[in-house]
């Protein structure tokens, strides 16, 4: 049966899970009708999972073609990445991740961070002198599923400091952050707003560990020089997951593959952003800090049970690359109705490659590392 076309708000509303209610005043019906930025604002009651498996033909696929939830591809303003920004923005400019994008890719980010990285920071942690629990800084933190993956996988208490600058994806990771470390010690959470390009060893003061997922990609090498300079002031290791690494896989493979991913990756450094190369700059930058570096690949591995996330991904990484080289639209645009098509009948596998770095600076206070 042919289903109607999905409208971004109708995308929205159909991600996994539940998105606990904006704080304040808004009514849900002030919202309805202005698109993904306003409904990301509703109340929200448990929602569906989209469903891409029953689309019908290569036709309906192409009719959803242009739905993407921000934060999965260009959105809004043209030649803007629809990215979040730490650093300074205007009061009126909107999140560039719609919480219902990051709750979505959530279980695949789970899946991927590498669990090899976790051991020697346990051992990190315990060598910690004089501590009764840990302070960990979770930058760029969205949602908070970086909390809720790494709380219960270590031992203590901890205090998560959670920073971004939208205030609404701040209430979101509050209200759903672990309570419990994997110990059943205490786990307690704090909201900052914040601008990564500003932080210090002093922000910092005290700080056990700091974390980011997906965040390096969207920094510029000043930045991330800031953020190694930050944490190498403060002694203390940085745990910084899933940056894009440039590479990408899709199973059956089409010639045009190789020609969208080149543009995509051209579009993640636009405006002087590390994109694909931010790993490398990270590397570099907390070395000459002082720091220990170890690394692990943490991809996404996409089948048909992840057919809701491979969608909207395709149509975030189709539309970056054809907004970097319009001259691609014709043919990406027959491109990407054969991909939903695929993707909706289960055909589809993908392999999105990221990279995992733990940064271990030489501690403050004379503790081993």
């Amino acid at each position: 049966m042919r289903k109607t076309t999905a409208t971004p708000a109708d995308m929205a509303r159909r991600s996994r899970g539940t998105i606990p209610a904006q704080p304040g005043p808004r009514e849900a019906a002030d919202a309805a009708d202005t698109g993904v930025a306003a409904d990301t604002a509703d109340t929200a009651d448990t929602v569906d999972t989209v469903d891409t498996t029953d689309t019908g033909d290569a036709a309906d696929a192409a009719d959803v073609a242009q739905v993407v939830i921000a934060g999965a591809g260009p959105v809004g303003r043209p030649g803007e990445r629809a990215t979040v920004r730490l650093r300074e923005a205007g009061p009126d400019e909107p999140s560039r991740y719609a919480p219902e994008w990051l709750e979505l890719r959530e279980s695949a980010d789970a899946d991927a961070r590498s669990p090899a990285l976790l051991d020697p920071l346990r051992i990190r942690l315990a060598n910690l002198p004089g501590r009764a629990g840990f302070v960990i800084h979770d930058l760029g933190c969205g949602t908070g599923s970086m909390g809720r993956w790494l709380a219960p996988r270590l031992d203590g208490a901890q205090h998560w400091i959670l920073h971004d600058r939208d205030p609404y994806l701040l209430h979101f990771a509050a209200v759903a952050s672990p309570r419990s470390a994997a110990d059943g010690s205490r786990v307690t959470v704090e909201t900052r707003r914040g601008d990564v390009a500003r932080l210090t060893p002093d922000a910092l003061a005290g700080a056990s560990l700091v974390t980011a997922s997906a965040l390096l990609d969207v920094l510029t090498r000043e930045e991330v020089d800031t953020l190694a300079a930050a944490c190498a002031g403060a002694g203390c290791p940085a745990l910084l997951t899933l940056s894009v690494a440039g590479r990408v896989e899709l199973t059956p493979g089409d010639p045009l593959d190789a020609e969208i991913t080149a543009a995509f990756n051209a579009h993640q450094r636009r405006g002087g952003l590390l994109g694909p190369d931010a790993v490398t700059a990270a590397c570099e930058a907390f070395a000459e800090h002082g720091a220990t570096v170890k690394l692990h690949p943490s991809a996404w591995r996409l089948g048909p049970d992840e057919s809701a996330l491979t969608a909207q991904w395709l149509r975030g990484w189709v539309g970056a690359a054809v907004e970097e080289r319009p001259e691609l639209a014709a043919r990406a645009e027959t491109y990407l109705a054969a991909r939903l098509a695929a993707c909706a009948a289960g055909e589809l596998r993908v392999v999105v490659h990221h990279s995992d770095l733990l940064a271990l600076a030489r501690p403050a206070g004379g503790a081993s590392s």
